[in-house]
């Protein structure tokens, strides 16, 4: 094969981040159209900080989904609050956000994760060494420690291998998705919120603490 048609044949089986589709209002992030995860309200695109040269990823939720449950919008200002003052090692970062008033979105910008989550690794990769997984549990427990031991504890209510996020060429694990999360407030506990197959009995109760993130943990491995 010649030599140009070779290259042609890369440039052709490569993605192409030439161009932005979108760009943050401070112009530091731009966005490209490729899709890294779609759920029920949020879509998370591949982008890229011009600043640090470093590949992020760009969570964009429609505001509209959330017109008809004042519940759920709320819930998703506490995630991005939360996001903001979170500082630890195996918890995903946060970049920044805004809110898109013209496309009636509200975008924030976190870390990107090679591997995507804990479930979709283990998906690919089935043989794992009991000493790997005690190493995932480790970093998990130091993020659920950092989270647990805020005045009031952080309670993030829906751990599981979907909202465990994975750098596999590093080995490294973190907590993240926490639209969920609560502060426990000591004078009430927040309402029964969460994946059934991973929640505690006592969430069912509405009187718990932040113990049960630990039962959520033991369901997910």
């Amino acid at each position: 094969m010649r030599i140009r048609e070779m290259n042609n044949l890369v440039s052709y089986l490569e993605p192409d981040y030439s161009e932005f589709v979108e760009v943050d209002p401070t112009g530091r992030y731009g966005r490209y159209n490729e899709v890294l995860g779609k759920g029920a309200s949020k879509t998370v695109y591949r982008a890229f900080d011009e600043y640090e040269g470093i590949e992020v990823a760009w969570n964009q939720v429609k505001l509209y989904d959330f017109l008809q449950s004042p519940e759920d919008l709320e819930r998703l200002y506490c995630e991005i609050h939360l996001l903001k003052t979170l500082k630890h090692k195996n918890i995903m970062k946060f970049y920044t956000s805004w809110v898109d008033t013209s496309n009636r979105n509200i975008n924030f910008v976190t870390e990107l994760f090679t591997s995507g989550t804990l479930r979709q690794y283990r998906l690919r990769h089935k043989r794992v060494n009991i000493r790997a997984v005690k190493h995932w549990c480790r970093q998990i427990l130091r993020g659920l420690h950092y989270l647990h031991n805020h005045d009031p504890p952080i309670i993030h209510r829906d751990l599981k291998c979907d909202n465990i996020f994975v750098n596999g060429n590093q080995g490294e694990v973190k907590i993240g998705d926490l639209g969920l999360a609560a502060i426990l407030r000591k004078s009430h506990a927040a309402h029964c919120v969460g994946t059934p197959e991973f929640m505690a009995p006592e969430v069912y109760e509405e009187a718990y603490n932040e113990l049960v993130d630990i039962y959520s943990l033991v369901c997910a491995f």
